[in-house]
């Protein structure tokens, strides 16, 4: 048969001009996304070694000839000479700013000159034209129109003269100072912090134009700086009056008929445990032996959408804000504190209406049955995490049998997780000890011990409770619209990279293979680093290799839980979707058609954005305290670890305190160092001095700069 088989028209070897043809034709008809090498030379169908050279041979010529660029390294696109475009417009401080192109997964970044800039804003909405390209040259464009404001708002110290004033800003995203008009000061005075909204940018003038919305306090006070940090992120630093007006009116006394229309567990053992400085306990849990052997156990949320109407004005400013904020020394609450603290807050020896999932578990915490429903409870005692920890490790206190009963079951639920492919991030969290005016003493970590685990546990075995109750249907069936927390699997290029930066420590990890054997195989690895010096580091890389975990109503399953039902709804008091979680349960036990995925999906997006956004903040107001920690500290020498690398220099954290400061590559002058991105390292060109990352280093504490939240360090040879 092989010898007299017909030949093919694509076994003929095609030549140059063919081939430069069927790439100069690709390219015009997918002229949005970028491609590599290996990829053209699937799509356009070549097979032979010898045409996948000519390949990177016509590439090349096309790049030189501007027809295509290079967006990252390896992967090219069209140039789109003359074609508008539109996208998100980034601004630099440094004058560098750069137009990312709608739907552009490479990131490709366009130059825009400042002159070429109409004034854009970092974050806005723009349309622009591709200009003619250079040879030679990157490849720019020209801002056309703005489309959509991102942010107007800007946060800095007035600098006040005798007519008129400036903010002057700290921002890597704005280099001019605002202008403000004396009548737009809003009694603002020399020194003050602001929150400033741009009002006019005219098109000749250097500086945007302002006026002032907030007065925040003087600069260098704590509340100043912490309210500075939210309003920096466009998150709420105060509570609206008319709100909180709205949740003092609602009644304390629930009414009977209410009472009756749910299931009694005020006679069954039920108690919360929570940290120490909590006030808003949204969830209790009971225990009951049964007479078949098994146990009920009850996890009891907060039922807050009894108190928040859908749509009212509580409602819409929960909705708004999404989630609590904690930073350093506050939690900015998403509810009311009437409502957070005390009406829906879940305190002992006081009757409180609950959302509850009761789970029958056998011994083995094998879940046998389970309900969902509106219950009214009474706690019979409030633990700390302390007190349940010091149950648990001496076997003796209050409520112990119970305890440790629960205790068992939740250490079977996480065996079966992690047996399941569960990922194990347990990081320490850092703390301060701070003074009654928000000065930070001392530093200090917190570790999640048993009692901690205990709650999570039987938290995660709720949420995952609920997800299935509505999203496991019959074959055929199409489930209801819910609002899931998905988790995706992790991207494979970044964990090839962390395979990469690991080998140089000694340690392997699976890239590829089903689900659960590259989890395992994370967990292994997070194991192994445990208790090393390289723990942090490694951990925290491990970390971004991974997926956000998001809130969706496509329902894709939580990679790093191990569960392909997962939904929130335990903490209602601090998270919008935990209450729209209890709002869809409600409408569908009562009968209730499936709500729309649209409008449910755009609520889903807002709250991931949120959730970001709240986690930025909380980021930023560790690192003002631990700058703020610092600042006493100049001169002095610590041990560290190199935690990050780029061209500007190194990252170091110092080990006994975590705090994070930079070394500027102007520093190392010992030498001329090149950053060498693949292998994460700085390397000297003639001395071949190299700096990695992980590397053990000891520094001197040169500079800290409260206003940028920088640290920067000396090294000390």
């Amino acid at each position: 048969m092989g010898k007299n088989r017909i030949p093919h028209k694509s076994d003929k070897k095609r030549g140059k001009k063919e081939i430069t043809k069927s790439i100069v034709n690709f390219f015009n008809s997918n002229s949005a996304d970028s491609f590599s090498h290996k990829q053209i030379v699937e799509k356009i169908g070549l097979k032979k070694p010898v045409e996948k050279e000519i390949v990177a041979n016509v590439l090349y010529n096309l790049l030189e000839d501007a027809f295509i660029v290079e967006t990252a390294k390896g992967k090219f696109k069209s140039n789109n000479r003359g074609l508008f475009l539109e996208g998100i417009f980034e601004r630099r401080s440094n004058g560098k700013n750069f137009f990312v192109p709608d739907g552009d997964a490479e990131d490709s970044h366009i130059f825009i000159a400042e002159r070429n800039s109409e004034h854009a804003m970092d974050g806005d909405r723009v349309k622009v034209q591709m200009l003619a390209k250079r040879k030679g040259r990157a490849p720019e464009a020209e801002v056309v129109e703005i489309l959509e404001r991102k942010r107007t708002t800007f946060v800095g110290v007035l600098d006040v003269q005798k007519h008129f004033a400036f903010l002057v800003m700290d921002s890597k995203f704005l280099a001019n100072d605002i202008f403000i008009p004396r009548e737009n000061l809003k009694g603002g005075k020399d020194g003050d912090k602001a929150l400033v909204e741009v009002v006019e940018w005219p098109k000749k003038a250097k500086n945007p134009i302002g006026k002032v919305i907030d007065i925040l306090g003087l600069a260098g006070e704590n509340n100043t700086e912490m309210n500075a940090i939210l309003a920096e992120f466009g998150l709420p630093y105060k509570y609206p009056a008319k709100v909180e007006a709205a949740a003092n009116k609602i009644p304390d006394a629930i009414p009977e008929e209410e009472i009756a229309r749910r299931e009694d567990f005020r006679n069954t053992l039920t108690f919360t445990i929570d940290p120490r400085d909590a006030k808003d306990f949204d969830d209790a849990l009971s225990i009951k032996h049964l007479d078949n052997g098994n146990w009920e156990v009850g996890i009891h949320i907060a039922d807050v959408t009894y108190f928040v109407q859908e749509g009212d004005i509580i409602d819409k400013e929960a909705e708004s804000r999404a989630t609590s904020i904690y930073l350093v020394d506050r939690t900015i609450p998403m509810l009311p504190e009437r409502l957070s603290n005390n009406l829906c807050s879940l305190r002992p020896n006081e009757d409180k209406l609950c959302y509850s999932a009761v789970i029958e578990m056998d011994d083995e915490a094998n879940v046998k049955n389970y309900r969902i429903l509106r219950t009214i409870i009474n706690s019979d005692r409030r633990f700390t995490y302390e007190e349940a920890q010091d149950i648990i490790e001496t076997g003796e206190g209050e409520y112990k049998d119970e305890i440790l009963k629960l205790n068992d079951l939740a250490k079977r639920l996480r065996a079966k997780r992690f047996k399941d492919g569960a990922i194990a991030f347990d990081r320490h969290e850092v703390r301060f000890e701070i003074d009654e005016k928000g000065k930070p003493l001392s530093v200090y970590f917190k570790y999640a011990k048993d009692s901690n685990k205990l709650i999570e546990e039987f938290m995660l075995l709720a949420n995952r409770t609920v997800a299935e109750f509505i999203g496991k249907v019959a074959k055929n069936k199409n489930p209801k619209t819910f609002v899931y927390r998905i988790h995706d699997v992790p991207n494979a290029q970044k964990m090839e990279n962390l395979s990469e930066f690991i080998r140089r420590f000694g340690y392997k990890i699976k890239v590829d293979g089903t689900k659960t054997s590259v989890s395992k195989s994370i967990n292994h690895l997070l194991d192994e680093v445990s208790g090393k010096a390289e723990e942090n580091l490694i951990s925290t890389i491990a970390i971004r290799a991974m997926a956000k975990a998001t809130y969706s109503t496509v329902n894709i399953g939580h990679y790093g839980l191990a569960f392909d039902y997962y939904s929130h709804f335990t903490s209602p008091i601090r998270r919008y979707p935990d209450m729209m979680v209890h709002r869809l349960l409600t409408r569908y036990m009562d009968g209730g058609r499936s709500a729309s995925k649209q409008l449910y999906e755009s609520k889903c997006e807002h709250s991931s954005d949120m959730e970001q956004l709240a986690a930025s903040a909380e980021r930023a107001s560790i690192k003002y305290k631990q700058v703020e920690f610092m600042s006493d500290k100049l001169g002095q020498v610590f041990d560290a670890v190199i935690s990050g690398i780029t061209e500007w220099g190194l990252y170091a954290e110092i080990d006994e305190n975590k705090c994070e400061g930079m070394i500027s590559i102007r520093d190392l002058d010992d030498d001329f160092y090149e950053f060498d991105e693949k292998n994460y390292c700085l390397r000297g060109r003639r001395k071949k001095r190299v700096y990695s990352l992980g590397d053990p280093i000891t520094i001197k504490v040169a500079r800290a700069n409260l206003e940028r939240k920088q640290l920067d360090f000396a090294l000390v040879e």
